[in-house]
Parts: structure tokens; C-alpha cells; sequence
């Protein structure tokens, strides 16, 4: 199907209030930057209708696409934003990421209405997460805590810890302050004592391959330094079976013309296992360069044995 450049552009987002933020926030910079005439098209996903099991019993991170990437296929839309933490390693056949925004804090946070930090939780203290990722890095921390899990979009999360259910949760701080709800954040975790996972912080703007008429006007979107950045951690996961649900953290951040890409990964099945960590930095200018530190860092993870750390299927 032939695209022309003035068509309208229709969104394809999930409808919790941070998914609505994040396409209102991408449609303001299509109509306001490139002059777009842009509609949003609000849509349930199955990884916001399944709540009761965590998402690496259930299918993964794709439950949150899957039905956006319907919508593009049958052309009820032309875009689709996510939370780059979201999205698959591999896009199926005929999608791709046209553009990924300049990153907000990419931390995650400790939210509690008791406790001002970590340190402070007492021993055997109940902690609200569904994120394996946090899970091992959590009892890498404190092994004495209680990791419990917590499914459901941020308000939801929050609600549950005001309801008493939990001492503390754990959430990306950028989803917090995308949605004004900076205050309740008590303490941001070091990227180097709480790797984040790929992606987060970053918004990623997926479309059909076959629409290069919007590709070509997004182009100007891309913050550079972002989509080396995650291109890199992405990387990494796909090199270690980017499909599977493994606890798997993976950061680049810049000094200078260097990219300094720390990982983590976790057992799964064994959460209290020892953590194999690793940090490479190189020269990136280019996306090629970029997935080859990615790859690196897979392979020294591998070296460490991170093959006892993966699922068979992996």
C-alpha cells in the first residue's frame, strides 16, 4: 500500500495514562516539528488484560505490542509508541523501529510512604516487583527481603503500596515523571548499584517497513546519542536469546566519544545465585559499532558462564 506524505498520521498506544502521555507527547512533536495532522488510536493489550502471573510465565514483553502491531498491519494506524523496555529484541517481519527519543532518567526508584531508602527497609521487609531483572539485582542488595510480585500499569502499583500490601515497590523512575509523580519517588538507584534494563527511559516509535514516506519524516525525531545507546543494550539481549524472559540488565551511558556499556544477569531460577557482571566501553559513531560492544558484552557474559543462567530454550 502506497503512502503519501500528507496523510494523516493515526497512533496506535496502549491506554493506561502512561501510554497516553507518551503518544500525546509524540503527537505533539509530529504536529508541532514536522506538521503532521496526528490521531490517536487507544487500544488494550493483553499484557494489560493478564495480571494474576507475571510476564515470563505468560509470554513476555511482546504482550504489550502485539495488538499495536495488528493495527499497523491492517492500516488502522501508522505508528506505534512504546516504552522501549517493552519491545521485543526481534520485531516480526515487515516492522521496525523508525526512531527512539532522547532517554529520561533511566534509574529505576524506590517508592515507599515509610522508608526513605534501601538501607532503611528492615530485615525481611516486602517488596513489590514482577521485574526478574530487579529481582536479582534486589536480593544482590539485601538477600534478608521479601520480593513480592506486583503486576499491573503505575497507578495500579501505587495504589497497592497505599493499600498497605507492600514496605516498598520498585518502578523507572522516567514513567513517574512523565507522569508528574516525581514526589513519591524516595531514593533513585546508581546505574551502577541497580543496572537498568535495555531501553528504559526511552520511547520507541514503531511503523511498518514498507511506510517510507513516515520513516523519512521521523528521521529528525532520533536522538542520536539514545539510539547508539540502546541499540547497544538491545543488542546485548538479543545475543543471549533476546526472546527469553532472563534477568538481564544492560546499560550505555556516554563519556565523550565513549560508550560505557555495564551489564548484569541473574538466574532465574535461582535468584540468590551470584550476579555476572560486566562493563566495556569503546568508541561508537555508528550503529554497527554499537551492536559489536553489545555483542562483546554477551560474550564476556558468556565467558563467566552465563550459559548456566539461561533457560535451554535460549
Amino acid at each position: 500500500m502506497s503512502e503519501t506524505n500528507n496523510q494523516a498520521v493515526i497512533i496506535a498506544t496502549r491506554e493506561s495514562r502512561l501510554a497516553l502521555w507518551q503518544a500525546e507527547h509524540v503527537k505533539a512533536r509530529l504536529e508541532g516539528e514536522l506538521g503532521l495532522s496526528v490521531s490517536l488510536l487507544g487500544m488494550t493489550t493483553r499484557g494489560d488484560q493478564i495480571l494474576d502471573r507475571s510476564l515470563s510465565k505468560v509470554g513476555g514483553k511482546g504482550l504489550f505490542v502485539k495488538e499495536l502491531e495488528t493495527a499497523l498491519e491492517e492500516g488502522r494506524a501508522r505508528l506505534a509508541v512504546h516504552s522501549l523496555k517493552d519491545v521485543p529484541m526481534e520485531l516480526p517481519e515487515g516492522f521496525e523501529l523508525a526512531a527512539i527519543l532522547q532517554r529520561e532518567d533511566p534509574r529505576d526508584a524506590l517508592v515507599s510512604n515509610r522508608y526513605a531508602s534501601l538501607d532503611e527497609l528492615p530485615q525481611g521487609a516486602v517488596v513489590g516487583t514482577s521485574s526478574l531483572r530487579r529481582v536479582v539485582q534486589l536480593l544482590a542488595l539485601r538477600p534478608d527481603l521479601r520480593i513480592e510480585p506486583l503486576r499491573g500499569n503505575l497507578d495500579t502499583r501505587m495504589r497497592k503500596l497505599d493499600d498497605g500490601g507492600y514496605d516498598a515497590i520498585v518502578l523507572a523512575a522516567a514513567g513517574l515523571m512523565r507522569l508528574g509523580a516525581g514526589e513519591r519517588i524516595r531514593a533513585r538507584f546508581g546505574i551502577d548499584t541497580m543496572i537498568p534494563c535495555a531501553g528504559q527511559g526511552a520511547l520507541g516509535l514503531e511503523l511498518r517497513a514498507d511506510d517510507h514516506a513516515l520513516k523519512a519524516q521521523i528521521q529528525s525525531l532520533i536522538h542520536r546519542p539514545t539510539w547508539l545507546a540502546t541499540l547497544a543494550e538491545r543488542a546485548v539481549s538479543r545475543a543471549l536469546g533476546g526472546s527469553c524472559s532472563v534477568p538481564l540488565a544492560a546499560h550505555g551511558h556516554w563519556q565523550g566519544d565513549q560508550l560505557i556499556l555495564a551489564t548484569a544477569l541473574g538466574n532465574a531460577e535461582l535468584p540468590s545465585s551470584p550476579l555476572l557482571r560486566t562493563q566495556l566501553q569503546a568508541a561508537v559513531a555508528s550503529e554497527a559499532e554499537a551492536e559489536a560492544l553489545g555483542q562483546q558484552a554477551a560474550q564476556a557474559l558468556r565467558e563467566q558462564g552465563a550459559a548456566g543462567y539461561l533457560p535451554q530454550a535460549c
